[in-house]
C-alpha cells in the first residue's frame, strides 16, 4: 500500500510549498502509515487579520490537502483522490500558533476499499479540530473526498454497472 509516497518526502515537499510555507504552516509529522498527521500553523505579522488574530484564510488553508495527502500515502497509485468539498466553522479567535491532527482509522481505511471494490465512487467525510496550544478549539472543519479506483485497476465485468450508477447519481 505505501510504495506510491513516502511520509518523509511528503513532510519535505509540503514544508517547503510556497502555500504552506507563505502562511506560517509547518507538517510536524507524518506517521509511516499515514495514519496520523500534525501540523501547525504560526501566528506571523503577515497572516494576521485586521484584529491582529489568526487570519480565516490561513486557518483553512491548514487542512487543505491533509487528508488527500493521507489517502493517497495509505491507498496508493491505485486510487484518484480529490477534495470534494470543505466547510469551516470559526469558533474563537486564533490569538496564537494553532495546531490540527488528522487522524484516519483503520476503520475508514477499510469502508473506503469496500465501497470502492467494485470502481463506484466514494465519498468519505472527515472532521478535524484547529486548536490552540491549549487545546482550546478555534475551528472545526469537515472536507468531503472523491475517491474511486483508476480505471484500469477496477473490475471489468463490473465497470458498466458502476458507470451507469454514477452517470444516473449527478
Amino acid at each position: 500500500m505505501f510504495d506510491y509516497y513516502k511520509p518523509s518526502l511528503v513532510k519535505l515537499a509540503l514544508n517547503l510549498w510556497p502555500p504552506f510555507w507563505g502562511a506560517g504552516i509547518k507538517i510536524l509529522f507524518i506517521s509511516d502509515d499515514f495514519r496520523y498527521v500534525r501540523l501547525q500553523l504560526k501566528l506571523r505579522w503577515w497572516n494576521k487579520n485586521a484584529n491582529r488574530t489568526q487570519y480565516g484564510g490561513s486557518i483553512f488553508s491548514l487542512t487543505d490537502p491533509v487528508y488527500s495527502l493521507m489517502l493517497m500515502g495509505i491507498l496508493g497509485k491505485r486510487y484518484f483522490v480529490w477534495d470534494k468539498q470543505a466547510h469551516i466553522e470559526f469558533i474563537r479567535p486564533g490569538d496564537g500558533d494553532l495546531f490540527a491532527e488528522f487522524v484516519i482509522s483503520q476503520a475508514c481505511i477499510a469502508e473506503i476499499i469496500a465501497a470502492t471494490a467494485e470502481g463506484r465512487k466514494y465519498l468519505p467525510e472527515f472532521r478535524v479540530s484547529v486548536t490552540k496550544a491549549n487545546n482550546e478549539v478555534v475551528a472545526q472543519v469537515t472536507r468531503i473526498l472523491y475517491v474511486r479506483k483508476k480505471p484500469q485497476y477496477r473490475s471489468q465485468e463490473l465497470e458498466p454497472s458502476a458507470d451507469i450508477e454514477i452517470k444516473s447519481a449527478n
